[in-house]
C-alpha cells in the first residue's frame, strides 16, 4: 500500500510548489499522476509547468494518451499513465492508492476548510494503518519532516 505523505503549505503557493516536487518524482524514475479539485487548477498548473524556471519545463499534458506522459494531470479517479507517485490537490478525492508507491495529499494550511479536511484524512489514513508522514514548509522554504 502506498505511503501517504502530507504537505502543509504555509508559505508558498501551490504553483511554486508542485513543481520541484514533480522533479524530484521524475529524477526518481517515477511518472507521476497530479489530481485536482477543479478544471480552473489544473489549466493553472498547465501553464506553471512549462513556465516555472526559465532552464527547464516538466513534461506532462492534460489531454492525448496518457500512457505516454511521465506527469498526468487531471480531475478523474484512476491511474491512466501507471503512476508511482499521487499528488492530491484541492481536496480531490483519493481513490485507491494500493498502485501507487506513494500519494502527497498537499493542502494550504491558510484555509481553514482545507486545514479540516487534511486533518479528517490524516485521523482516517492512520486508522486504516496507512503509513504517514506529515511535512510543513521550514521559514527557508524547505520541506521538514514534522511527523
Amino acid at each position: 500500500m502506498a505511503e501517504l505523505w502530507f504537505y502543509h503549505l504555509e508559505r508558498s503557493e501551490l504553483s511554486r510548489a508542485l513543481p520541484p516536487l514533480l522533479e524530484k518524482s521524475l529524477q526518481r524514475g517515477w511518472r507521476a499522476l497530479v489530481r485536482g479539485g477543479s478544471p480552473e487548477r489544473l489549466d493553472e498548473l498547465d501553464a506553471v509547468l512549462w513556465t516555472y524556471r526559465d532552464d527547464s519545463f516538466l513534461p506532462h499534458a492534460r489531454e492525448g494518451d496518457p500512457r505516454r506522459q511521465p506527469v498526468w494531470l487531471t480531475s478523474e479517479g484512476g491511474n491512466p499513465n501507471g503512476a508511482q507517485v499521487l499528488f492530491l490537490l484541492d481536496g480531490a478525492e483519493p481513490g485507491d492508492l494500493s498502485g501507487f508507491e506513494r500519494a502527497c495529499l498537499m493542502f494550504d494550511g491558510r484555509d481553514e476548510a482545507a486545514l479540516e479536511l487534511a486533518r479528517s484524512r490524516w485521523k482516517q489514513a492512520k486508522a486504516d494503518g496507512i503509513v504517514a508522514s506529515y511535512w510543513r514548509e521550514s521559514a527557508g522554504g524547505k520541506w521538514e519532516k514534522q511527523a
